[in-house]
């Protein structure tokens, strides 16, 4: 299990992921309205095939990490990546948007190539 965090370690030399203020803060309070150590769980960011674009997001609550899952630190909220969907989403950021159109978290993914009319789903 690999570890990283805002201020350094082993983010020189590993896939990067980031988490803006706006969605730790989010990520946050939801897992803390389920009741969940947030020193120990964290929010699960994967990648799953599905939607008409080939592959989807996918994001849970997790009370801990799995033994090769790679942990990102940001704002105090900590995400889970398994090492399948780390190859997609490698160098992403997840936002939170709160607006007129749409509210809810957002990843921001510079290794997508298309994606579906709907924005549900993507390919790499």
């Amino acid at each position: 299990m690999s570890t990283d965090s805002m201020d350094g370690g082993e983010a020189d030399t590993r896939p990067t992921i980031e988490v803006t203020e706006d969605a730790a803060e989010q990520a946050l309070s939801l897992l803390e309205g389920e009741d969940l150590d947030v020193t120990e769980a964290g929010l699960r960011l994967f990648v799953q095939q599905g939607g008409c674009a080939g592959l989807s997001y996918g994001m849970r609550f997790d009370d801990a990490p799995d033994e090769d899952d790679t942990i990102y630190e940001h704002h105090d909220l900590r995400v889970f990546v398994d090492p399948a969907s780390l190859k997609y989403i490698e160098g992403s950021v997840l936002d939170y948007e709160d607006g007129l159109q749409a509210e809810g978290f957002h990843v921001d993914n510079p290794n997508v190539v298309s994606e579906c009319g709907c924005g549900e789903s993507f390919r790499t």
